[in-house]
C-alpha cells in the first residue's frame, strides 16, 4: 500500500537553487507616473476639501430622503385606511373592534326577530 497523500513525481522545481545558478530577479511593484501631494482631512471652513461641501451633500441628501418618505407615504384608499389603523393606540382599536361586533350581533338579532315564525 502506497501514501495516498504522496505525490509519485518529484517536484520540478524543488525549493532553493543549484550552486552557480543566477539568483531568481525581483518582482516589486512599479512606482506610479505621477505622484500626487498628500490629502488633508478637515482643514480651514471655506478652503477646498472643507466640510462646507459636506453640508450640502448631507442637505442634498435630507431632501432625497424626505421626497422618498412623501413618495412612499402616497397611496388609495387602502392605504389611507393602514396608515390610519397604524396611528391607533391598542385601547382605540380595542374599542373600535368591540362596538363592529357588537353591531354585528344586533344585526343577527334583528334578522332573527324579522323572519320569526
Amino acid at each position: 500500500m502506497g501514501n495516498i497523500c504522496g505525490k509519485e513525481d518529484r517536484d520540478s522545481s524543488p525549493p532553493g537553487r543549484v550552486l552557480g545558478s543566477t539568483p531568481t530577479p525581483k518582482t516589486t511593484s512599479s512606482v506610479p507616473k505621477t505622484v500626487a501631494g498628500p490629502r488633508t482631512l478637515g482643514g480651514v471652513p471655506g478652503s477646498p476639501g472643507s466640510s462646507g461641501g459636506q453640508d450640502d451633500a448631507r442637505k442634498r441628501a435630507a431632501e432625497a430622503a424626505e421626497a422618498r418618505a412623501t413618495a412612499a407615504s402616497k397611496g388609495g384608499k387602502l392605504q389611507s385606511q393602514l396608515t390610519a389603523q397604524k396611528k391607533q393606540s391598542t385601547a382605540e382599536m380595542l374599542k373600535h373592534a368591540s362596538e363592529a361586533d357588537r353591531r354585528a350581533r344586533d344585526a343577527d338579532h334583528a334578522a332573527k326577530a324579522r323572519n320569526w315564525d
